[in-house]
């Protein structure tokens, strides 16, 4: 069956990016090959939650961790809501289902001398990709930004004059953050090699390959990942650590919980919480080093 029209209100109402309307069809494909095979079921609009469930055990029992399985179920609940949404069906087989239990993920950010080393690596580079990486990783850290924005900045998102850069976060949605004056100095570093390179496809995109065409998702996780292994020795070195250790930081030296929730574009505060419980970590060392009683 067509999943056209749920594309389209994917794409044009919920105004998802291209990845996550990529990861939702996926996801309901894969339901459709096996209500079809074991089910013989052409059409799922018409199955009960029965097969569901049946589909969600053998998920589990192929290896599946139990936050992937969660994650294709919320694809084929969105799908059903849709559906009863436009009429199409009368009963949504989703409607009672609880998620499966996952065990809470725990993010570890770099600590801020890891963070100052790695620029210190970064402080002398002289050429494109030296002063390319090093404009990335400040980046990153100093507004938080989620790597699909870094990825799609152009040129005239950043204002020199108001000391600010504009993004384009989930669902469409822009916002401003101030940018400090030592990455301001780094945009204006980086500049003069990106507009030597030989030949530029993407012109408008501030982020570039030595090619001229605008970075990708793997060569940002890369950049970050090769930086940090050098400086860090926590298992997980990625960008989506850098805009962690951001929103810890600030939360660290007395930030605002919503101002913190502004700058990292979450739509409520529940999103921005998960950033409190190193600041509560931070907070308890220095309770017990500082209390008289203990």
């Amino acid at each position: 069956m067509s999943f056209q029209s749920f594309t389209d209100y994917l794409q044009l109402e919920k105004k998802y990016s291209p990845h996550t309307v990529t990861a939702y069809l996926k996801d309901l494909e894969g339901f459709q090959k096996f209500a079809s095979e074991e089910y013989q079921y052409s059409e799922i609009l018409d199955v009960n939650y029965s097969i569901v469930r049946s589909w969600i055990v053998s998920l589990v029992d192929s290896g599946i961790s139990n936050r992937t399985v969660n994650r294709k179920i919320s694809s084929l609940k969105t799908y059903y809501k849709f559906l009863l949404k436009t009429g199409q069906i009368e009963i949504n087989p989703l409607a009672k289902h609880k998620a499966l239990k996952t065990a809470k993920k725990i993010q570890v950010p770099f600590s801020e001398k890891e963070i100052g080393n790695v620029m210190e690596m970064l402080e002398n580079e002289n050429n494109f990709e030296g002063c390319r990486d090093r404009l990335i990783v400040e980046l990153f850290y100093s507004t938080g930004i989620r790597r699909a924005e870094l990825i799609n900045i152009k040129l005239n998102d950043v204002s020199f004059a108001q000391k600010t850069i504009k993004v384009l976060g989930k669902r469409n949605k822009e916002r401003i953050i101030p940018l400090l004056s030592p990455v301001i100095k780094s945009i204006q570093a980086y500049l003069p090699f990106r507009d030597q390179l030989d030949e530029i496809k993407d012109s408008d995109k501030l982020f570039l390959t030595a090619k001229g065409v605008k970075v990708y998702e793997t060569l940002v996780y890369r950049i970050i990942n090769s930086y940090f292994s050098n400086a860090s020795e926590k298992v997980k070195k990625s960008p989506h650590i850098l805009r962690h250790s951001f929103a810890t930081h600030l939360l660290n030296e007395g930030a605002d919980i919503n101002s913190v929730k502004e700058l990292l574009g979450h739509s409520s505060l529940a999103s921005t919480q998960v950033y409190t419980q190193n600041s509560i970590a931070e907070l308890k060392e220095v309770y017990k080093n500082s209390h008289p009683r203990n």
